[in-house]
């Protein structure tokens, strides 16, 4: 049975672990905007550099020229930010992951811990009923453990595809002002 100490400790513990997850996902959140203001200022500076060498062009070749040079640093510009991105809401992610895992852990062990005290206390004859239970958590231990890899597993393929695909939109990019120079030739 548990005793109101014991409650008054769970539920603090639970507030402790509310709050470190909101500090988490708070930082990730921080970093995001940090890194949506660095680009927002390079894209104004890249704006004004591009508008200054447009109203510079002699001639519709030179214009064409340097559209045709914009094309490969603007998608290698996507391509970073998109990295920081995934990196952003991958290591928020892992931490929060982290912090839930420790939780639920710590949460198994208490369960587990309760359970055997009331498998010390049983009454004769449920032996049954407390190998049942037994079992049940290890069942459930085993699927979580299963879930967690597939999950883990899934992220991994899901990061291999997006970095082949940012390769892919990069080499794609650099290869267009190379035909466009060709074609305006």
């Amino acid at each position: 049975m548990l005793t109101a100490e014991q409650v008054i400790a769970t539920q603090k513990a639970n507030v402790e672990t509310a709050l470190d997850l909101a500090s988490k996902a708070f930082e990730g959140v921080e970093k995001l905007v940090e890194l949506n203001m660095q680009v927002a200022k390079a894209t104004m500076g890249d704006a004004a550099e591009t508008a200054k060498a447009a109203i510079a062009a002699k001639d519709p070749q030179e214009l064409l020229s340097l559209q045709a040079g914009l094309l490969q640093p603007a998608a290698e510009k996507v391509a970073a930010y998109s990295r920081h991105l995934y990196d952003i809401a991958a290591s928020t992610n892992a931490e929060l992951t982290k912090a839930m895992e420790a939780q639920l852990g710590d949460a198994q062990k208490k369960f587990m811990a309760t359970v055997d005290t009331a498998v010390k206390n049983a009454p004769a004859g449920t032996e049954n009923a407390v190998a049942l239970v037994k079992s049940a958590m290890a069942a459930a231990n085993n699927a979580y453990e299963s879930v967690h890899k597939a999950a883990k597993q899934a992220a991994d393929v899901a990061e291999a595809n997006f970095q082949a695909m940012t390769n892919t939109a990069v080499k794609a990019a650099q290869a267009a002002p190379k035909a466009a120079r060709r074609t305006a030739a």
